[in-house]
């Protein structure tokens, strides 16, 4: 997993997905996929698992923000 084009493995989210990177299986936090991995696995989500995602993200990056005390300023 070493293509310098996929994002650095972070695991901030808790939004695990597998993907197959070359020949290789990965399960991968979702902020770690690539455009065209969250693309599909957005895919394969209904609208409750959608809003269930979208509020796992939200309290992850309200802790992050609490965490570091993250503002975002003009």
């Amino acid at each position: 997993m070493s293509n310098d084009s996929y994002p650095v493995k972070r695991e901030l989210d808790g939004v695990y997905y597998r993907v197959m990177r070359g020949d290789k299986p990965y399960d991968l936090c979702f902020s770690d996929l690539t455009s065209a991995e969250r693309a599909a696995f957005l895919e394969r989500l209904d609208e409750a698992g959608l809003k269930r995602m979208c509020s796992i993200l939200a309290d992850r990056l309200r802790a992050l923000g609490d965490q570091f005390d993250i503002r975002l300023e003009d």
